[in-house]
C-alpha cells in the first residue's frame, strides 16, 4: 500500500510551525553582545555576515541576489567588509552560539533535553535532509544545507528549521522571478497584502522612497495594486488571485522537502513544536508578523 503524501498545505503548515524557531536569531538580546565581540555592528552587518556565512566570504552583489528583496547599496554598508573583522566560520559559530543560549535561556534546561525536543528534531532532520537532494537552483539553501549537523537536539532542530526555511524561500524566488516581480515590487505586494508590515519592510530592507513609489506605480499600473488615503496599499482583485497563486506555486516548490516524512509526522512535529513557539511569543522576541524571505 503506497503512504500517503504530505499535502502542501499540510507541508506549510509545518514549516509555518518552524520558522520562529529559524528566525530567532535575528531578534534575541544575546545576538547584538555576541556579534559586536567579533567585530560586527551594528545589526545590519551581523544579519547580512550571518545569514550568507554559509556561502563564504562572498561579495554584495551575490549577498543581495541571494537575499533578493533588500537594497545592494544596503548590503554595499555591511558586505565585504565584515569578512576583514570575522571570518564566515567565525561568524557561523558565533550565530550557533546565539542560538544555543538563547533556546536555553527562553525555554529551560528541561524542555532543551526533553524527549519532546529530541523526537522533533528527528523529524524536522528527516525533512530537512530530503529536501537537500534538490539543491539545484537553491545557491542560498544549499550553502547551509552543506554545513555540519549540530549535536544537541535543540540546535539540531534550530538547524533544520533554518534549511526549511532557505529552502522555501530560494523557491519562492523563483515564483517572483516568473511572475516579473522586481525586488521592489515584491515587497510593494507584500505591504499591500499584510499592510501592518508597511513600516518595517520600508525601515528594513533598504530602498529608496523613489524606488518605493515608482514599484508602486508599475504595480498599479498592471492592476496589481491600488492605492487609497495617505498613500495606503492594497490590493485588486487580480492582485489577490496572482498572490495566492504564486503562495500555492511555492508550497508546491516546497514539498519535496516532505516526500520522506509521512502526513503524522508532520502533524506530530507542529504538536511538538507548539509549546517552544509559544514560550517565544510570550518572551516578545519576534516582531508581530515577521517574515525573512
Amino acid at each position: 500500500m503506497t503512504a500517503q503524501p504530505v499535502s502542501p498545505d499540510l507541508a506549510r503548515a509545518a514549516w509555518a510551525a518552524a520558522e520562529p524557531l529559524h528566525a530567532l536569531v535575528y531578534f534575541v538580546p544575546e545576538a547584538a553582545p555576541a556579534y559586536e565581540a567579533i567585530g560586527l555592528e551594528p545589526v545590519a552587518t551581523a544579519y547580512f555576515a550571518s545569514r550568507s556565512a554559509a556561502l563564504g566570504a562572498v561579495g554584495a552583489e551575490t549577498v543581495a541576489a541571494a537575499f533578493y528583496v533588500f537594497s545592494p547599496d544596503l548590503i554595499r554598508k555591511s558586505i565585504p567588509k565584515a569578512w576583514t573583522a570575522a571570518s564566515p566560520e567565525t561568524v557561523l559559530d558565533t550565530r550557533l552560539g546565539i542560538v544555543d543560549q538563547a533556546l536555553r535561556r527562553i525555554l529551560g534546561e528541561d524542555a532543551v533535553r526533553s524527549q519532546s525536543m529530541e523526537e522533533a528534531a528527528g523529524i524536522a532532520r528527516t525533512a530537512a535532509e530530503e529536501a537537500s537532494r534538490y539543491i539545484h537552483g537553491r545557491s542560498l539553501f544549499a550553502g547551509h544545507a552543506g554545513l555540519p549537523w549540530p549535536a544537541e537536539p535543540h540546535l539540531v532542530l534550530w538547524h533544520a528549521a533554518t534549511l526549511l526555511r532557505e529552502f522555501r524561500g530560494d523557491g519562492h524566488i523563483s515564483v517572483l522571478l516568473s511572475d516579473g516581480l522586481d525586488p521592489v515590487e515584491a515587497l510593494v505586494d507584500h505591504a499591500a497584502a499584510e499592510p501592518h508590515l508597511f513600516s518595517f519592510l520600508r525601515k528594513t530592507r533598504g530602498w529608496s522612497q523613489e524606488a518605493w513609489d515608482a514599484a508602486t506605480d508599475r504595480l498599479v499600473r498592471r492592476g496589481l495594486v491600488e492605492t487609497g488615503e495617505e498613500g495606503a496599499l492594497s490590493l485588486t482583485g487580480e492582485g489577490q488571485k496572482l498572490r495566492a497563486d504564486r503562495e500555492a506555486r511555492t508550497d508546491a516548490l516546497s514539498l519535496p522537502a516532505f516526500t520522506s516524512t509521512s502526513p503524522d509526522d508532520c502533524t506530530r512535529l507542529i504538536e511538538l513544536i507548539t509549546p517552544f513557539t509559544d514560550a517565544l511569543s510570550a518572551e516578545g522576541v519576534l516582531p508581530p508578523g515577521t517574515r525573512h524571505r
